[in-house]
C-alpha cells in the first residue's frame, strides 16, 4: 500500500524552495526522491497537483504526498563477475568496467550492472531507484570506468542519495582525465551551468540560459614535453550528465578519443604505436578513480580507489603520461 504524507508549512518556511521545505519535512525521503514523485502527480498543494520544485512556499500552505512502495526490479539476474572494492550489509561500492551500461534501457536489457547486482545482492538490493534501477544511488557514463556505490537497502539509499545531493564536504569524487593539449592555468575551477546543446540536442553544452549550475576543480597532474596532451584530474562539485567532458570541453582541452565531444585529435607528433593504441581506443580516457564518503548507518568514512584499467593505463603510456 501507498504511504500518504502530511504537512502544513510553518512561518518558517515562508519564501523556501518546496523541495527544501519538504525534504526538511519528511527526513526520510530524499530529495531526489521527492521531485520523482512530484514529476509523477503525486503531490498535491492546498489540494491542488504540483509540479515545480523551484516553487515557493507560503505559511499555511498544505502539501499532500503519496509515496507508492517501492517497486520490485524487474530485470533478470545475470552471473556477471564484479570487482568489489567495498561491501557490508548496507553497501557496495564496485569498480565499473569501460562498455557496461548502469541500468536497463531501450536496447540495453541485459548485461548492465543492475542485472549483475540483482544476481551478487539477491533480494537485499533497494527498491527505491525503481523496476529499471534498484539500488542506483548515481551513474556512470557506459564508457566511463571507476568506481561507484550501490545501495543494499532503502534506508541507506535514502541517505546516500540525500549525501550525493547535498553533502559536498563529505563526499570525495577524484577522476582521471586524459585530455588534449595543456589547461591554462594548470589547475582551477570550471564553472558554467549545464543543458541540452542548442546546435544538437543529443549533446550537452555549458549554456547561458538554463541548465543546471556544474562546478568542477581541475589540477594538471602531467604533461608531455610537446604539449600534446595532458593527464588531469577532475573533482566534481556537483554532478550533472557529461559534467567533466563537457566543461573540459569547454576551455579547449577535449578528453582525447572522445567520441561525442572530440572532434579531432593532433596529427603528426604520435609514432605508429600510439597511433594504433589511440584508433582502438574508441571512448573517452575517463576514469573515476576515487569514492569517499561518510556510512550512512556508522558514520566511519569510507575511502576507495579503483585501479586504473588496463587499456587507459596503456595508452597514458604511449602518451608519454605517467603517475
Amino acid at each position: 500500500m501507498s504511504e500518504n504524507l502530511t504537512y502544513t508549512a510553518t512561518n518558517q518556511d515562508e519564501g523556501a524552495r518546496l523541495d527544501k521545505v519538504l525534504a526538511t519535512a519528511w527526513p526520510n525521503q530524499s530529495r531526489s526522491r521527492i521531485k520523482a514523485l512530484i514529476e509523477d502527480g503525486q503531490l498535491c498543494v492546498n489540494g491542488t497537483p504540483a509540479t515545480k520544485m523551484s516553487a515557493k512556499v507560503k505559511a499555511g500552505d498544505v502539501f499532500d504526498l503519496s509515496v507508492p512502495e517501492p517497486e520490485m526490479a524487474e530485470p533478470t539476474p545475470e552471473d556477471i563477475k564484479l570487482d568489489v572494492l567495498f561491501e557490508d550489509e548496507d553497501l557496495l561500492v564496485i569498480n565499473k568496467p569501460a562498455g557496461m551500461v548502469v541500468h536497463p534501457a531501450a536496447g540495453n536489457e541485459s548485461g548492465t550492472l543492475v542485472n549483475a547486482l540483482l544476481a551478487h545482492c539477491g533480494d537485499s538490493l533497494s527498491g527505491i531507484g525503481g523496476v529499471k534501477r534498484p539500488g542506483i544511488v548515481h551513474r556512470l557514463d557506459k564508457d566511463t570506468s571507476g568506481a561507484m556505490v550501490v545501495a543494499k537497502n532503502d534506508a541507506a539509499h535514502r541517505a546516500l542519495s540525500n549525501l550525493f545531493a547535498e553533502d559536498k564536504e563529505n563526499i570525495e569524487r577524484a577522476y582521471l582525465a586524459v585530455v588534449w593539449g595543456v589547461p591554462r592555468p594548470r589547475s582551477g575551477d570550471i564553472e558554467g551551468n549545464i543543458g541540452r546543446s542548442p546546435r544538437n540536442r543529443k549533446k550537452m553544452a555549458v549554456v547561458k540560459k538554463g541548465g543546471k549550475y556544474a562546478l568542477t576543480h581541475y589540477k594538471t597532474l602531467q604533461t608531455r614535453d610537446d604539449s600534446l596532451a595532458s593527464l588531469v584530474e577532475c573533482r566534481l562539485a556537483t554532478g550533472r550528465t557529461h559534467q567533466i567532458r563537457v566543461h573540459m570541453n569547454h576551455i579547449g582541452h577535449a578528453l582525447v578519443c572522445d567520441p561525442v565531444y572530440s572532434r579531432n585529435r593532433p596529427a603528426g607528433k604520435l609514432n605508429l604505436e600510439a597511433q594504433q593504441i589511440l584508433n582502438a581506443f574508441n571512448k573517452q580516457a575517463l576514469h573515476a578513480r576515487t569514492l569517499g564518503f561518510l556510512h550512512p548507518r556508522t558514520g566511519a568514512y569510507i575511502s576507495t580507489e579503483a585501479p586504473i584499467p588496463g587499456d587507459l593505463l596503456a595508452l597514458m603510456r604511449v602518451l608519454e603520461l605517467y603517475l
